[in-house]
């Protein structure tokens, strides 16, 4: 754990050097900087307070978010030679060259931060951030450091907002990077969205880099790339305890509990789709202790449920554990209460205690809104992925979060 923790720490600080260079951000801090050095302020005193107008999506609070960030982009703060002479190109020409000498040797060793604690509720006009320093210094660090609050705070309010409204007890899946403001953004929006409270996030390098916790099993193309069962190789799985005359093939296994599960749930076998069986086969082959699949890539009640079904009760008889599944479009309430009773009904009538275990999550086009609106319905969704991490609110101005630098 030690280990893994230490390296998770020097992969972000070793993010923020890359990702926020000093010369990432506004050429007018640069000719204050220079105006200031010439006028001799630049070694002045000052103080500067970092607050925000108002609450992003019309809400009573934020939360305060991107302070380590900050911590870690002031610790590494310097000018190469390759950075100073970028800037001699592009300030007005006849700029004195000994600043350019001046900024070589600048760092933050004489900078002061006070801040409230990272993740602190907050209100807006309140100062949440304290930077004292040398004046030209002091000014040369605005962009960056509001550039590192701004949306991290945005973000991590808006994660907490969906925990209040999903509550405790359903499990929030973070699934946005497709959708994100850039790279970056999908780090960033990954990274705080966590903070706010969800508990998994798809994005792999966000894993990597900060710890989150990763999910993902299967998407529609998965599903869709598979036509009949001649396409899946290896067609059979060893059973989990290793018992048993050798591998077993999981396609008759499979076709075999269909027709039972047809039968008990009163759906047609011909409904039935053989691409989404095959691809479900396919899948659980690969990942038998983690079968969570899509199933609403042609129809939930008459296909995608029921192949489901004769699969993960194929894997329960080879002794693996299947997950769940994943509902991405229509009505999520109503099928998922479809859902979860045949998972009842097969329990019972198979006597396969496993399916009162499984998990129903749901990823359609999930909002704030509609996470209240799932509260007041009755359902059987156990976790909610979430796509828009990072969409503006359409009563909220793209940069809610707005931020003022005064001196």
């Amino acid at each position: 754990m030690a280990a893994s923790t230490s390296r998770t720490c020097a992969a972000v600080e070793r993010s923020i050097r890359q990702r926020v260079p000093p010369l990432l951000t506004d050429l007018y801090q640069f000719t204050m900087a220079y105006a200031y050095w010439r006028a001799g302020r630049h070694s002045e005193p000052a103080v500067f307070e970092l607050f925000f107008r108002s609450n992003p999506f019309d809400g009573g609070f934020s939360l305060f978010s991107g302070l380590q960030d900050c911590l870690l982009f002031l610790r590494s703060f310097h000018f190469t030679d390759e950075d100073v002479e970028y800037l001699c190109s592009v300030l007005p020409p006849g700029s004195d060259p000994a600043f350019f000498s001046y900024l070589r040797k600048l760092d933050c060793s004489g900078v002061t931060v006070r801040s409230v604690p990272e993740g602190t509720v907050v209100f807006a006009r309140v100062p949440l951030m304290e930077v004292s320093g040398p004046l030209a210094v002091v000014q040369l660090l605005e962009t960056s450091l509001l550039c590192l609050v701004n949306y991290a705070s945005l973000v991590c309010t808006n994660a907490a907002r969906f925990r209040l409204a999903a509550g405790s007890r359903r499990r929030l899946v973070e699934m946005g990077l497709r959708r994100a403001q850039g790279p970056d953004g999908g780090l960033t929006a990954s990274r705080y969205t966590y903070m706010g409270g969800f508990d998994l996030t798809s994005n792999v390098l966000a894993g990597y880099l900060f710890g989150i916790p990763v999910a993902g099993t299967m998407a529609h193309s998965y599903v869709t790339s598979f036509s009949c069962l001649e396409e899946v190789w290896p067609q059979s799985l060893v059973p989990a305890n290793g018992a048993g005359d050798g591998p077993v093939d999981l396609i008759s296994l499979s076709r075999d509990w269909l027709g039972r599960v047809c039968d008990l749930l009163g759906a047609e076998p011909g409904g039935a789709r053989q691409g989404e069986l095959a691809a479900f086969l396919s899948y659980a082959i690969a990942f038998p202790r983690n079968f969570l699949p899509v199933i609403d890539s042609y129809s939930v009640a008459s296909s995608g449920l029921v192949n489901f079904c004769a699969v993960a009760l194929s894997l329960c008889d080879l002794q693996y554990q299947p997950l769940g599944v994943r509902l991405d479009s229509g009505d999520l309430c109503r099928q998922s209460l479809e859902v979860r009773r045949a998972f009842r009904a097969c329990a019972e009538h198979f006597s396969v205690p496993a399916f009162h275990s499984l998990i129903i999550v749901g990823t359609n086009s999930i909002t704030e809104h509609s996470v209240q609106e799932l509260n007041k319905k009755e359902n059987e969704i156990d976790a909610v992925g979430w796509g828009l991490t990072w969409s503006p609110v359409p009563s909220s101005p793209p940069s809610a979060v707005c931020t003022s630098w005064w001196r």
